[in-house]
């Protein structure tokens, strides 16, 4: 008899514990550790969709690179102004929800710069925590001596928020034999 009250007594403590919710220390617990993960989850996700949209403007640029040289091959001349940005034949739109697409040329018969710059409503954007991109495309001359088109893209070191350099500005370094460059100040090579 005893051992059957014992295992009464078990099963109504068992049952009394399941019919217990959380206490308040669990629950704070709990939410606290979500608080931490969410704070060390957050801003890598935001950095993760700011690379999003660059890459977008690093695959636009470098599509006018090549579209630049394929045209030049077929016509002996680079498209050097805005208006003509049609004749590259590439479909996309000189302006997206992120960065602001142009070209232009200091030279308009050896070199083209092609350009992404982050947009804000049709302007140029420089609070943005975006980087822009430039290309240079020119005709230069091989280390083999071959007359050739060439390229380059260039990602700016810092954001347009803390003094970024923006495409549209950039410097076109194209050096004696035509090879094109990005600045090493503000800019990085791709």
């Amino acid at each position: 008899m005893k051992t059957d009250l014992k295992v009464k007594l078990l099963k109504h403590l068992s049952q009394k514990k399941q019919d217990e919710g959380f206490t308040l220390i669990e629950l704070l617990v709990v939410i606290i550790i979500i608080g931490i993960l969410s704070a060390i989850a957050l801003p890598s996700f935001l950095n993760q969709a700011n690379k999003a949209k660059q890459s977008e403007a690093k695959t636009y640029v470098g599509s006018m690179n090549r579209a630049q040289q394929a045209y030049y091959l077929e016509n002996d001349k680079f498209v050097t102004v805005d208006t003509d940005f049609g004749e590259l034949g590439l479909g996309i739109a000189t302006e997206t929800d992120h960065y602001l697409y142009g070209l232009r040329s200091d030279d308009e018969e050896s070199n083209v710069s092609n350009y992404a710059d982050p947009n804000k409503d049709g302007d140029i954007d420089t609070e943005s925590a975006l980087k822009a991109y430039y290309g240079i495309t020119s005709v230069g001359e091989t280390e083999t001596s071959e007359t050739t088109t060439l390229a380059v893209l260039c990602e700016a070191r810092k954001v347009s928020r803390f003094q970024g350099q923006v495409g549209s500005q950039g410097d076109i370094n194209v050096d004696a034999k035509g090879v094109p460059s990005c600045p090493e100040a503000d800019w990085k090579p791709l």
